[in-house]
């Protein structure tokens, strides 16, 4: 079958079609922002990519159109395929169908943490011997790809709550039915689709709804709009994770920077984690993978070992390079929450040492100004921000950079960014480039021009 997928160099469309290739289809597809590391997937998997939405980009043998959720009507390749009577699905539902039949699903849910968490179950059910399939938002460093559809029964897919399609406005996590549900966290999020949280609640009680009573929710047991989820209805048992005692997974911190953490299960411990992720985020994180590992049979004391060896997931607080004495990070940065936890892990890292942070506000709840109140806080630990403000963005950035307890400018574009940054850095800086787009290659660029002095 030969497909083409409109909105392929996004991270959920690019799994797809990793997996779609793995399956033996031939596929092509096209987007309108082609960028690393999506497309150097793509390209190195012989995937061919187009630029670009137009009609003539669809081949006259396509068989299927898998088209994202980023695309709406009006977009002159989506037009055409209604035009033509082309047959078309969504990535979510392209999945249940194709993928999903005859396996055992894990699915990641939760506000944060879902790519890290997801690469986490994959890698530790990978060294159980279990050799799962998966579809990750991001490309895991330990796997080199974003998504495979594996030998063994069990298959971890990113569980998204964003929209499905145009065409299906439910939450993409709706369409997996996994047997072992991960509830990571719950907060205010893609506000161009959600007028408030309890609209989200209600997304995420749909999805409790599918996992079978035989099955297993793993809940982060400090997140309240969680419990109130669990609330409306749960016909699953649930195992809770966090840092307090009673929870049925809980951590116990050996290092502040949560790099060394006790695992205890029923207050039981069952052994240490030496890792090198950050953070008490990741912490929860990886609690919740052992849980869901639990869950589906896995010895996870004989697998607290291989956590050392886990390398992450590209642009989770990714280390590019150092430079004149200047480490660079690039870190995937979508929420005032996931802003505050990596700065805090970093701290906890590197002590007195000063931290510079890149700001892009990209995604559609920072670009529509939903969290720009949380912003200044969520940076409280850097000692100076550079903000990109592009002339389109339709709020007042000078408001954040008024509140920043660091120093703190905005520019209007990369170019000028990156110059900011030139100028105010010193050896012995951590710079962080946070945004969840390409930032017009700004991380790479500042690391070539530290090398060019």
């Amino acid at each position: 079958m030969k497909l083409h997928i409109l909105g392929i160099a996004g991270t959920f469309m690019g799994g797809v079609a990793a997996l779609a290739r793995d399956l033996g289809h031939t596929v092509e597809g096209s987007d309108a922002n082609i960028y690393p590391p999506m497309s150097t997937q793509l390209e190195r998997l012989g995937i061919a990519l187009k630029q670009g939405y137009a009609p003539e980009h669809i081949a006259p043998d396509c068989d299927e159109v898998v088209i994202g959720n980023a695309l709406s009507r009006g977009n002159p390749a989506v037009e055409h395929v209604l035009d033509a009577g082309l047959r078309y699905t969504s990535g979510a539902q392209w999945l249940s169908e194709r993928v999903l039949p005859g396996r055992t699903t894990l699915a990641v849910a939760g506000t944060h943490g879902k790519t890290t968490t997801t690469s986490l179950l994959a890698f530790l059910l990978d060294a159980a011997g279990r050799a799962p399939g998966f579809l990750i938002g991001g490309v895991a460093e330990d796997f080199g790809v974003s998504a495979r559809i594996g030998t063994g029964r069990e298959f971890v897919v990113e569980a998204d709550e964003y929209d499905t399609a145009f065409f299906d406005k439910r939450s993409k996590f709706v369409h997996y039915r996994p047997r072992i549900a991960i509830l990571n966290n719950l907060e205010y999020d893609h506000a161009d689709i959600f007028p408030d949280v309890a609209a989200i609640q209600r997304q995420f009680h749909h999805l409790v709804r599918t996992v079978p009573g035989s099955g297993r929710l793993i809940v982060n047991g400090h997140d309240a709009y969680l419990r109130e989820v669990l609330a409306m209805g749960c016909w699953t048992p649930v195992e809770r994770f966090g840092f307090d005692a009673s929870f049925e997974w809980s951590a116990r911190k050996l290092r502040d920077d949560g790099s060394r953490f006790a695992v205890l299960r029923e207050g039981r411990e069952l052994g240490i984690v030496d890792w090198p992720l950050l953070g008490d985020h990741n912490v929860l994180n990886g609690l919740a993978a052992l849980a869901a590992c639990a869950a589906a049979d896995v010895d996870v004391a004989a697998l607290l070992p291989a956590l050392a060896g886990f390398r992450g997931v590209k642009r989770r607080l990714e280390v590019l390079g150092v430079q004149r004495g200047i480490t660079v990070y690039d870190d995937f940065a979508h929420h005032p929450t996931a802003i505050a936890t990596t700065l805090a892990g970093l701290r906890a890292k590197v002590g007195n040492a000063r931290i510079v942070v890149a700001m892009e506000p990209r995604s559609n709840s920072m670009r529509l100004g939903a969290h720009a109140d949380a912003l200044a806080p969520a940076l409280d630990l850097a000692d100076a921000v550079v903000f990109l403000a592009r002339p389109e963005l339709p709020w007042d950035a000078g408001k954040v950079i008024a509140a920043l307890r660091g120093d703190g400018r905005a520019v209007a574009d990369a170019d000028a960014l990156l110059a900011a940054l030139v100028e105010c850095v010193q050896p012995g800086d951590h710079v962080v480039f946070m945004s969840n787009g390409g930032f017009d290659g700004a991380p790479r660029r500042f690391l070539a021009a530290l090398g060019g002095h």
